[in-house]
């Protein structure tokens, strides 16, 4: 069974910040549930599909410098974890959030984000 802080680290490092699109669909397929919920600020999608097109869409639209790194330790409980991230360029993120996961069967079957709001 895969744990918790390593499925925190495969969405983050295997799914969210890879541009190579056949090895995110691969790492789509090993770590979420077939059913998955993901939500994030612009709304909530269900399955695999989905998720992998939301990741794809982010990075499509994002420079190629800009990538996901860990902006703090995981937190992980038996099916439930959370990872804080920055995403921009190394050194400079022009975002951070944290990913929070729910757990079924060694896979994620829910994924939400959270984002720091902009200063008003």
């Amino acid at each position: 069974m895969t744990s918790v802080t390593e499925l925190l680290h495969a969405n983050l490092h295997e799914v969210f910040n890879s541009r190579d699109a056949e090895a995110r669909r691969a790492a789509v397929a090993r770590v979420y549930t077939e059913d998955v919920v993901f939500t994030d600020p612009e709304g909530t999608g269900v399955g695999r599909a989905a998720l992998d097109g939301k990741a794809a869409e982010l990075l499509d639209r994002a420079p190629a410098e800009f990538e996901f790194v860990e902006d703090g330790i995981p937190y992980a409980g038996e099916d439930t974890g959370a990872l804080a991230w920055a995403f921009g360029p190394v050194g400079a993120p022009v975002v951070r959030g944290i990913d929070i996961i729910t757990v079924r069967d060694g896979r994620i079957s829910a994924l939400r984000t959270l984002v720091v709001p902009e200063p008003a």
